[in-house]
């Protein structure tokens, strides 16, 4: 393989860098693609690592399956990983990269996960991981990888891909250089899952309990509590059902000829906003709620925002129901906590009926509390928000970062030499 001729687009490659087999350089091992029948239902034993348990740089603990330890023993044992293997994502989301803890062992590979490790100590392992993320070996991937629906890879794609091998030195730096950036994600992070906790015990507190005109969470033992079809809530709240207090509309159709890249109309679908339109069907406040498919999404649409919703999505219309007062953003708060997925009645694709929408229970403190309620979740929602916006500005420089140093553009030399 002519690989300086095959990759014209870098340019020429610092002195010193050079194109390599990846085969040559990297060890490379795919998950045995285990079948639910020999897991399914186990809540103990050697748990096995999968495309969702891969979280940014950690695992969810809580998605893990488990195998039977003397079935690992006897048929999978080769597949145990070690501390400090690289897994990397081989299937859906390329490139999602991760280093195995101690703390998470014992472990066992499985499907859409590839472990890989340096061959030889011309190769960083670090420097492997950023050069996994890189777009260039993603375009490689996905140009050679199969699967309509979704990409995926394997040894025998990873065989037929390069790598450019700067010396170790730099190898090394440039891995310093990234991995600071990783290290402000991963407490950026941090900080988000911090807020979400904080925000899910409040939320079990703020609507069971409610708050008082002193700021406070109310106590059952210092407050009059009453039983509800939704249990103890504070005795001056109502219930109510959500067709007393709003209309649930079906949305309409639109065709692509109507969307409008610069419309004044943000258009909803099941998944969120889809495009935009010079159509609406009204203006903001207003909850949109998926019909079919994606039911458990939930949107909120602002005060004075004209919206349009398809046809595969219920929209709430308040006007005409002045029965009871309430606040939009509470309700939208209250609905969030309700898994839809529940309601679901269809037997093919997921679907929500209206009049299984109109019978849910919803608790209904005074409209002062309500929006104090709001107020309170609305700005933890907005902390998070400015966190996770932090993050995506840190994983763009960190993406610019690597094409750049990975390709030579940016060199590193210098601050070696001072060094």
């Amino acid at each position: 393989m002519n690989n300086e001729k095959e990759f014209k687009e870098f340019g020429d490659l610092p002195e010193g860098w050079k194109w390599v087999n990846f085969k040559d350089y990297v060890y490379f091992q795919e998950g045995p693609g285990l079948t639910s029948d020999i897991f399914e239902g186990r809540s103990e034993g050697i748990p096995f690592l999968n495309i969702r348990c891969i979280q940014n740089s950690y695992i969810l603990k809580d998605k893990l399956q488990f195998l039977d330890k003397n079935i690992v023993q006897r048929h999978f044992k080769r597949f145990l990983l070690q501390e400090n293997d690289l897994v990397v994502s081989s299937s859906g989301t390329l490139g999602r990269t991760l280093f195995i803890k101690k703390e998470y062992l014992p472990l066992l590979l499985n499907t859409s996960i590839i472990r890989m490790r340096p061959l030889n100590e011309f190769l960083s392992k670090f420097y492997l991981k950023y050069f996994i993320e890189s777009m260039f070996f993603q375009k490689e991937i996905y140009r050679l990888s199969t699967g309509s629906a979704q990409s995926n890879y394997g040894p025998f794609h990873l065989k037929r891909i390069s790598l450019i091998l700067p010396p170790l030195p730099e190898q090394q730096k440039i891995a310093e250089i990234l991995e600071t950036v990783d290290n402000a994600i991963e407490k950026t992070d941090r900080i988000i899952e911090k807020y979400k906790r904080i925000k899910q015990g409040l939320m079990q507190d703020l609507l069971t309990k409610g708050i008082d005109e002193n700021g406070n969470i109310r106590d059952e033992k210092t407050h009059k509590f009453k039983d509800s079809p939704l249990g103890r809530i504070p005795e001056e709240w109502e219930v109510v059902r959500l067709g007393e207090i709003c209309q649930i509309v079906y949305g309409e159709r639109l065709s692509e000829s109507e969307y409008f890249e610069y419309g004044e109309s943000v258009v909803y679908g099941t998944t969120g906003v889809i495009t935009k339109t010079n159509k609406f069907l009204g203006i903001g406040e207003t909850i949109v709620l998926p019909r079919k498919g994606s039911i458990n999404n939930k949107f909120y649409v602002k005060d004075g925002q004209k919206f349009f919703v398809i046809d595969t999505a219920f929209y709430l219309r308040f006007d005409s129901y002045k029965k009871k007062e309430f606040n939009a953003k509470y309700l939208f708060i209250y609905l969030q906590r309700i898994n839809f997925e529940l309601l679901n009645e269809a037997t093919g694709v997921p679907s929500l009926n209206r009049e299984v929408l109109r019978k849910i229970n919803i608790p209904l403190p005074s409209l002062p509390e309500q929006q104090r309620i709001a107020e309170i979740l609305s700005q933890l929602d907005q902390a998070i928000e400015k966190e996770e916006q932090y993050k995506e500005k840190l994983e763009r420089i960190k993406q610019g970062l690597i094409e750049d140093l990975l390709t030579g553009k940016v060199r590193v030399k210098n601050i070696i030499e001072e060094d």
